[in-house]
């Protein structure tokens, strides 16, 4: 696979299948719902992690993003089947960066590149500290 040797670890990689209804009427992937992909590939991330999205929540840490960002290179299409490759690049206080590749079926094409930052906050909206149980899933 080509991706970038530097690329943040552990990482992950979710799969995905264009629908229809994800296309735009030149029958390419609407560029909003790349941040949809991001967001499933993060869900699977910290499920492969041990733990899902809904129990971080429960355990009272919310990561609301506070910045996104996609890099468009290839078109994807109906049908296609993609893969967006997902890890952590930066940790600060309270705060964490993910970054994300989406691929071609056979990772010999890079059709975006992107991130999105997170805070962490409490059940109050009030910023927190990256808890230390949330690092070590990582």
């Amino acid at each position: 696979m080509p991706t970038s040797k530097d690329f943040p670890k552990p990482d992950c990689w979710y799969r995905h299948f264009v629908s229809y209804g994800e296309t735009d009427t030149m029958g390419v992937l609407y560029y909003a719902e790349y941040l949809h992909l991001f967001e499933r590939a993060r869900s699977l991330y910290i499920r492969e992690r041990g733990m899902s999205y809904a129990e971080v929540e429960e355990r009272g840490i919310l990561l609301p993003v506070r910045e996104a960002q996609c890099r468009y290179r290839s078109p994807v299409r109906f049908d296609d089947e993609i893969f967006v490759h997902i890890g952590i690049s930066e940790w600060k206080r309270a705060s964490m960066k993910f970054t994300y590749e989406v691929w071609n079926k056979d990772k010999t094409l890079l059709h975006a590149t992107g991130m999105t930052e997170h805070a962490a906050v409490n059940a109050e909206g009030r910023p927190t500290r990256v808890p230390d149980w949330l690092k070590e899933m990582f």
